[in-house]
């Protein structure tokens, strides 16, 4: 078997992303073109993602072709929806995507299955009543995330006091990822009889983190731990607790174990992530799309999400 690598990085006239593909004909050919569809290329845990699928499709080149696309940041609907499009006029066979919007995206997914493309849902579960309502059955591979932020959310409860004031910062609200992960916080601190004093969004964003958890931490001095529902939230989180010379006072969590906040963990200065493993988490969606397509019937399937902390990292 001989393996070959096509990936380079083009700049798609009428779209404001980067996009990045083999080079492929458009249109269905002698292998199947299958499409990664992202969110924010600014965050690394995508990049992370990115780069999963590019060293699968290097190791099975044979087998398909790869396109791969993100968006510049996660409230770019617009500009997900017009990949999208993009890779239908192109006549791609499957779409494997981690929708910006559980509600918004499920109109671009229904186009694209209308034109006979077999999609699958990563990372961000699309809404399952919308789905109903839009008649789409689309199979969704990805983690429990509650799961993930109950397994965080139990450690850090380890480390506080019963009664201790909390607060959470949420990723996009509208994003059913970010619904989970602020559920699996709220369940642990609940069962452990924490006080969850406030809970705002982040939007995913580091500097916008650092303004809410500064706001949060200026209104409730008295909070001890926030539980931050990405890594990059995490960072922003931790530069507003050290502003407030409030460092190791102020526990801190997250989700996705970004390389950048490892040196954090080791530090002591965050205490726990999760790991959805996002250097597989493409891949086990291009290998579904890949069956299905082959004919295997379309069925949810879940991924591993683990607790990862300075130990775990040792």
């Amino acid at each position: 078997m001989s393996f070959r690598t096509l990936m380079s990085f083009l700049v798609l006239a009428s779209l404001p992303v980067l996009s990045g593909c083999t080079g492929a004909t458009p249109g269905k050919g002698d292998k199947p073109r299958v499409a990664l569809v992202m969110k924010s290329l600014a965050n690394e845990f995508f990049t992370t993602m990115a780069d999963g699928a590019k060293k699968h499709h290097e190791q099975h080149a044979n087998q398909y072709d790869l396109v791969v696309n993100g968006i510049k940041d996660e409230r770019d609907l617009a500009g997900q929806v017009a990949i999208v499009d993009s890779l239908i006029a192109q006549n791609v066979d499957a779409l494997v995507i981690a929708p910006a919007d559980s509600k918004a995206l499920v109109a671009a997914c229904k186009r694209a299955r209308q034109a006979n493309i077999v999609v699958v849902n990563i990372d961000n579960k699309l809404d399952d009543a919308v789905l109903r309502e839009a008649g789409l059955q689309i199979p969704f591979v990805g983690p429990d995330n509650r799961a993930g932020a109950r397994k965080v959310g139990d450690y850090l409860a380890k480390h506080l006091r019963p009664g201790a004031p909390v607060a959470i910062l949420e990723g996009v609200r509208t994003a059913f990822n970010a619904q989970q992960r602020r559920l699996g916080f709220e369940d642990a601190m609940k069962a452990a009889g924490m006080r969850i004093v406030d809970s705002q969004s982040g939007q995913w964003e580091m500097d916008q983190a650092n303004k809410v958890a500064a706001a949060m931490l200026n209104e409730h001095p008295e909070i001890q731990a926030l539980l931050c529902s990405n890594d990059s939230m995490a960072l922003g989180a931790l530069a507003a607790v050290k502003a407030a010379g409030r460092l190791h006072k102020v526990q801190i969590v997250g989700f996705d174990n970004i390389s950048a906040i490892q040196q954090a963990l080791k530090e002591g200065t965050v205490l726990a992530t999760a790991d959805q493993h996002a250097d597989q988490l493409a891949v086990y969606g291009i290998e579904y799309a890949l069956r299905i397509l082959h004919g295997e019937k379309p069925a949810d399937q879940q991924t591993p999400v683990d607790l990862i902390t300075a130990k775990s990292l040792r």
